[in-house]
This record gives structure tokens, C-alpha cells and sequence, in this order.
């Protein structure tokens, strides 16, 4: 049997796990060989709904709507979405093999079988966001970095080393320098992931189910399949289900700078007169048009979509619920509407600096991004010169 098929004999019931390298040939054969073998009841598969339906129905994308992505404040989860896939996918070409095949044939064998399979993954946008709202901000900066270098990153990794992610000893290391490095991270994308599988896993119907899951994942789920089969843990997955809620500090500090800089204004006006306090309002338009619309710029912008930054910048820095790359992107979208060729080429151009101009996706994200910056940029330079000038 292989090292990455485990079989589990928990309160009457028969549990096998296979776990998989997600881009190896060799994990796409064991999972369809250990399927037909055993004819479960059952089959878990390391997905969510959505992730599923993408994999099943891959021409899918072609339906996105990229302004309805903004509207929903999703822009990062996809960008995030989009890196994550687009290197995996990278790792894949190597060995021709797409993400998520074994996956796919595991779905495809349990329906030749007529077995039932269920997806017992969490929500890949609940996750995400999880990750990114137990972060401090130096764990934001650090998970931003990872994904931009993992974006550009020309690193080819060869059938062996991929096959070797499911050894033991080559994951057990890989998880210790995540721990090290992004502890957060490490237990998001990880360990409440294992309690989540397994959770589900539990919950899958009949009495012989055979769960595929990423390698990664084997000692963890395993852990927790025999706690819950000896009544030591609970099934109940909820806590971990949703994004936490901000707390009343969490809360109040999109106001501080808004309000910080109202203030200092109003100061001007009481402190120095109407000139100074007229001088500081010119000045909180001027830091903060200018940058917004020369990142804009930097982006090879619409024009119209230039001029919308330098006139939202000063108005959405000082409201706590809307941001300026949220305007830019969205008339970015309208003026410059991403074309079937873009969604087409979306995955290959996002890992090449080239790509970022050249399609009409990336392109409103590059708006989104550079004119917060700029933005962010005019805000602490008005700020600093505000207090400059009451001082």
C-alpha cells in the first residue's frame, strides 16, 4: 500500500485517505485505482462547492464579472485566488498535469461508479478572508509579499520533487518554515483546514468512504478523525466557519485617520485663521490628487480613470468605507471592459510583469492597487505637513 494511503478502522466504520500531490500524475492513478477497488459508500473530495463546479466546468471564468468583483470588496480574494492558481498551475506544466485533476477524477470515478461524492472542504473565500482578519499588519505585509513572489516566481520544479511533496519528511519540513515564517498562515490554511476535513469527513454518509485530500493534510485529519471517533472532539465546525467578527476596536480604527486629519484641519481654522486652515484643505486636495493620479498613470490608466483619481482621492481618504482604487477600478472596467481573450490568458499573464499591462483584467487590479497607494502616500505626507504647520 502507499505511504499516502491510509486506512482507518474508527467505530465500525472504514475510513481511507489518499493523500495527493495536487499536480502528479501518479496521485491522479492512485485516486482512481483506490476508488475502484474499494467501491465505497462514499467519496470526500478536498474541495468546496465552488472550487468543484470550476474544476468540472472550466470554461466557467469566462463569466466573470470583474466590476461585480469590486462591488463585492472581493478584489483581493481573487487576486489571491488567481497567484495561488496560477502557480500551481506553473508547477503543473511541468509534468503535464492541470491543478485539481485528481480532484476531477475523483469526481468522474464515483460518477462512472454511481458512488456519491461530497466536497468537504471550507469555502476558499472564507479562508482567504480568515487569513488575511487574524493577521497583524506586519502578517499582512508578509502574506502580500509571499503571493507577489510567488506570482513572478520562474522556479520549475520537476516530477520528482513534486512527488517527493508527498513524503513525510519533505512536508513535514515544508510546514515547519511556514509555521516559522507565517504562524497565522500556518494555522488557517492548515490546521483548521485538517479540523475542517475531517469534521466533514465524519459526516459523510455509509460506513466505507475513501476521502482525497492533499498530502499535507494526512497527519492532521488523521488526528482528528480519532478524536471524534472516541468522543474526545466535537464535529461542530462553526467557529471556524465564518470570518470573526471586528471587534469594537477593529471597528473604530477605519475612523481614526479620517478623523485625525478633520481635526487637524479644523485646528488650522482655529489655531491659524481661515488662511491656514484654507492653505491645509488645498494642501489635503493636492497630496492627495496628485499621487492617486500619477499612480494611476503608473498603470497606463484610462484617461477618464486618471482624472477620476485625482478627484475622489481627497473625498474617499476620508471615508472609512470606501477607498479610492474602489472608484478607479470600476470606471477602469467601464472604459477599458476586459475582453473573452483576457479571461482566456488570465492564469499565464498574471505571473509576468508584462502580463499586468497587457490584459485588461490585471489592469483594473494594477488601477485598484497603485491609486490606493498613491492615495495612502498623499494622506501621511498631508498629515505630517498638517501637524508641521500647527507646530
Amino acid at each position: 500500500m502507499s505511504q499516502t494511503r491510509k486506512t482507518l478502522e474508527l467505530g465500525g466504520r472504514t475510513i481511507t485517505l489518499v493523500g495527493t500531490a495536487h499536480v502528479s500524475k501518479e496521485s491522479i492513478e492512485e485516486v482512481k485505482n483506490t476508488i475502484k477497488e474499494i467501491k465505497p459508500d462514499c467519496v470526500a473530495i478536498e474541495l468546496d462547492e465552488k472550487r468543484a463546479d470550476s474544476i468540472i466546468n472550466p470554461d466557467k471564468f469566462r463569466q466573470l464579472d470583474i466590476i461585480k468583483v469590486l462591488k463585492n470588496h472581493e478584489g483581493f480574494l481573487m487576486l489571491a485566488n488567481l497567484i495561488l492558481a496560477s502557480f500551481q498551475r506553473r508547477m503543473g506544466m511541468n509534468v503535464g498535469v492541470k491543478p485539481g485533476d485528481e480532484m476531477l477524477a475523483a469526481i468522474q470515478v464515483a460518477d462512472e461508479l454511481n458512488i456519491p461524492a461530497v466536497m468537504v472542504d471550507r469555502p476558499i473565500q472564507t479562508t482567504l478572508k480568515r487569513a488575511w482578519a487574524k493577521n497583524s499588519f506586519w502578517g499582512k505585509c508578509k502574506l502580500l509579499a509571499s503571493l507577489l513572489s510567488s506570482a513572478f516566481s520562474k522556479e520549475e520544479i520537476d516530477s520528482e520533487e513534486i512527488e517527493n511533496l508527498k513524503n513525510n519528511s519533505e512536508m513535514d519540513s515544508m510546514m515547519n518554515e511556514l509555521s516559522e515564517y507565517m504562524p497565522v498562515i500556518k494555522k488557517v490554511l492548515i490546521d483548521e483546514r485538517d479540523n475542517y476535513l475531517a469534521a466533514n469527513i465524519w459526516a459523510a454518509q455509509g460506513n466505507n468512504v475513501v476521502a482525497v485530500l492533499g498530502a499535507g493534510h494526512l497527519p492532521g485529519v488523521i488526528a482528528h478523525l480519532e478524536k471524534m471517533a472516541a468522543g474526545q472532539e466535537t464535529t461542530d465546525v462553526s467557529e471556524i466557519s465564518q470570518v470573526p467578527a471586528k471587534g469594537f476596536l477593529g471597528k473604530i480604527v477605519a475612523w481614526i485617520i479620517p478623523l485625525a486629519i478633520v481635526g487637524l484641519i479644523v485646528a488650522g481654522f482655529v489655531y491659524g485663521g481661515s488662511q491656514l486652515g484654507q492653505k491645509m484643505i488645498k494642501e489635503w486636495i493636492f497630496y492627495n490628487s496628485v499621487p492617486a493620479a500619477v499612480f494611476s498613470l503608473l498603470a497606463l490608466a484610462h484617461p477618464l480613470t486618471i482624472l477620476v483619481a485625482f478627484v475622489a482621492a481627497p473625498i474617499t481618504s476620508l471615508c472609512p468605507f470606501i477607498g479610492v482604487g474602489f472608484v478607479t477600478g470600476i470606471v477602469q472596467a467601464i472604459f477599458q471592459k476586459p475582453k473573452v481573450s483576457d479571461m482566456e490568458t488570465l492564469q499565464d499573464d498574471v505571473s509576468s510583469f508584462k502580463g499586468w499591462y497587457k490584459n485588461r483584467i490585471l489592469r483594473v487590479f494594477l488601477v485598484f492597487i497603485l491609486s490606493s497607494i498613491g492615495s495612502s502616500i498623499g494622506t501621511f505626507v498631508a498629515a505630517g505637513g498638517f501637524i508641521s504647520d500647527l507646530v
